[in-house]
């Protein structure tokens, strides 16, 4: 049977992708998490609400086999993955010198081990799927940032692996372009979760600018572009296409003067 499968699926954005995949695409959905308690409720609530089959897969997918894993258990239980959506993810707001290193080696395992080999084993066998039409038979989408396209001190480990995520997704993309699997990397800046430190009549500026998305429009967008169009990148928000030039171009003296006034060595 047809999935999509879903990393990070039990809450926040990947939680909008399981429920916009099976709502507006009918597909049945495969949730992948490391929240033990989260992952049965919510595969019960899509289940219920829009007809579909759901299973989940309790993981933690900073494992050195964590994609070993969960492919396995595809196999076991005969899901087809059509979609593969690789959200999980973290981040270290630190100084490079002061953050836990442990944490940092989950980060790189989320972003660019794990995400590179799911990616790795669910393409040979979206390959291995005849295709008599023009039609894609496999798609993937791996979630970047907004950070990728640029330096950023405090989260320096972050926006490196997401910039790993873009560019290995734009060179898949180069590599699966005539075997009708579509790769897509998604490069979102501020991201409406609710938990930005901004009051509600600023945080409603904010989004009415695109500047913060909400979280439900971001997803929305997103598998737009994968399923109706063939390009290797979104960055939703028209605003972003205006700020990250402008960052890129900032002078090293602002950059060094504005990590003083968020009290950078105090983080």
């Amino acid at each position: 049977m047809k999935y999509a499968l879903v990393t990070g699926a039990s809450s926040g954005i990947g939680l909008h992708y399981a429920t916009q995949l099976a709502r507006d695409y009918r597909y049945n959905i495969l949730l992948v998490s490391n929240q033990e308690a989260e992952l049965p409720v919510v595969a019960a609530e899509i289940a219920e609400k829009y007809t579909v089959q759901t299973k989940w897969l309790y993981i933690n997918l900073a494992e050195q086999d964590a994609a070993e894993k969960v492919y396995a258990y595809c196999k076991a239980e005969k899901i087809q993955v059509e979609v593969l959506i690789n959200n999980a993810g973290m981040l270290i707001f630190k100084p490079f010198y002061k953050a836990d290193p442990r944490k940092l080696e989950t980060l790189v395992m989320l972003h660019v081990v794990t995400m590179t080999k799911l990616c790795r084993l669910f393409v040979e066998e979206m390959l291995q799927e005849p295709n008599n039409t023009t039609e894609a038979q496999g798609y993937i989408l791996n979630m970047s940032s907004m950070s990728a396209w640029m330096a950023m001190p405090g989260i320096q480990c972050y926006n490196a692996t997401k910039s790993y995520v873009l560019n290995f997704s734009k060179s898949l993309w180069y590599e699966l372009r005539g075997h009708h699997v579509r790769v897509l990397a998604v490069t979102p800046g501020s991201t409406d979760t609710g938990l930005l430190p901004f009051g509600p009549t600023f945080a409603k500026l904010l989004r009415f600018f695109g500047i913060t998305m909400p979280p439900e429009k971001l997803v929305h967008r997103a598998l737009k572009v994968l399923f109706k169009r063939s390009k290797k990148t979104c960055m939703p928000g028209a605003w972003n296409y205006i700020i990250v030039p402008i960052i890129n171009h900032l002078p090293d003296w602002l950059v060094l003067w504005a990590m003083k006034k968020i009290n950078f060595e105090e983080i």
